[in-house]
């Protein structure tokens, strides 16, 4: 008799990862033999990072949650790439009321379309809940210091994307 492996699905654009991101990712862990975040490659969104940027950012954030936490790229349909990854349920992570009308939205559209898949929602530890890459981004390239919010590894590269250029 095989084991079988709980294994949920945490989509994004990651653009950068914060701490809100990882801390979902952690109660993930605590509930599923393993969390594959999967970055959007296929965005409407006009990522600060490309692709392999925001892959590398996230690998180096979870390293410490070890092999129970995989960061891959995907693009199409996330219910296909849900099922490829022999999973059953994708993660979305809710900060406030305001996040739940779209993802809820997109919940009932990925039923629609493969009803074999279920959406699960996680809240960050209240400390997060106010954070979002778009302010995050915003903060740094005014200047501010993104330390508190971000990984060091993101802290980093923010520094040198916003960094001034010399004259």
């Amino acid at each position: 008799m095989s084991a079988t492996i709980r294994r949920i699905i945490y989509p994004g654009t990651f653009d950068p990862i914060t701490n809100g991101h990882v801390d979902v990712v952690y109660r993930a862990t605590q509930l599923f033999d393993e969390v594959l975040l999967a970055i959007a490659a296929d965005s409407t969104k006009k990522p600060l990072f490309d692709l392999e940027e925001r892959r590398a950012m996230a690998e180096e954030a979870l390293a410490r949650f070890g092999p129970k936490v995989r960061v891959t790229t995907f693009r199409g349909l996330l219910v296909d790439f849900v099922q490829s990854q022999d999973s059953r349920a994708i993660l979305r992570g809710l900060r406030a009321v305001s996040d739940f009308e779209f993802e809820f939205q997109m919940a009932l559209m990925n039923r629609k379309l493969n009803d074999s898949i279920e959406t699960l929602f996680l809240m960050p530890r209240g400390a997060y809940t106010y954070l979002s890459s778009t302010i995050i981004k915003e903060i740094g390239r005014l200047g501010g210091d993104v330390s508190a919010f971000v990984p060091t590894v993101v802290q980093e590269a923010m520094r040198q994307k916003y960094q001034p250029v010399p004259k």
